[in-house]
């Protein structure tokens, strides 16, 4: 009877020894688990909204930047354009300047000439009438 007697108390220290290992498992196991699932779908949840709001903040911030530099381009833009505007008006002055002077000076050539011409045909004029004086004669 000793040999049932041994494993009677083996059997017995084994299921309290497994009970007490049961117990203390599942108390380190409360204690060290991180949350429950409530818990944890509550944090993730509330982690999501918080994502949400920065992305937000940052599409303002990144609206916010995008309107100034379009204002900045527009402004840019349009001094670009005054300054081009000028530029041409200031080209077709000077253009309208130079061809009036060009057209000046042409006349002016064409004026010496005439008179080169009519000189020259008071010149043969005159010769004629000498040679017609001298044929007389």
């Amino acid at each position: 009877m000793g040999n049932q007697e041994n494993q009677n108390i083996n059997s017995k220290d084994f299921i309290i020894g497994t009970l007490i290992g049961g117990i203390v498992g599942a108390s380190a196991a409360f204690l060290f688990a991180p949350k429950s699932g409530k818990e944890l779908r509550g944090d993730l949840n509330q982690g999501a909204n918080d994502v949400r709001g920065r992305a937000s903040e940052w599409k303002n911030v990144a609206y916010e930047k995008g309107s100034d530099w379009k204002d900045k381009a527009y402004v840019k833009g349009s001094e670009l354009k005054g300054k081009a505007v000028d530029s041409t008006k200031g080209l077709s002055q000077k253009t309208q300047e130079l061809t009036k002077t060009f057209q000046t000076k042409i006349q002016k050539d064409r004026n010496k000439e005439d008179e080169a011409l009519e000189s020259a045909e008071e010149v043969a004029e005159a010769i004629e009438e000498a040679a017609e004086e001298l044929e007389k004669k």
